[in-house]
């Protein structure tokens, strides 16, 4: 089964977007982020702006909003982080 250039970069773009989300995950799961973290919430955008991307173009309108309110979440969180003052290991843990 051959694969068109287009269904290539389709299928990259899905990779790219669950790498990026399952790394967040498994370093916050690890304690090496956590969850209001800048760096954590970039991943989770940019990992489910990606998927987003791709539940466009292959027409999975349900998987397509879960992904876009998924990266709107990780932005708006994003945002607010960046309006706060300087979290504290400890309340970023609570």
């Amino acid at each position: 089964m051959l694969v068109s250039p287009d269904g290539l970069l389709s299928e990259a773009i899905a990779y790219i977007g669950m790498l990026s989300i399952l790394l967040a995950f498994l370093l916050e799961t690890r304690n090496v982020l956590h969850s209001k973290q800048p760096v954590y919430l970039v991943m989770m955008a940019f990992g489910s702006g990606l998927l987003g991307v791709r539940a466009f173009l292959i027409e999975e309108w349900a998987f397509f909003v879960l992904e876009v309110v998924w990266c709107a979440a990780a932005l708006v969180a994003l945002i607010a982080v960046g309006k706060s003052p300087v979290l504290t290991d400890e309340k970023a843990s609570s």
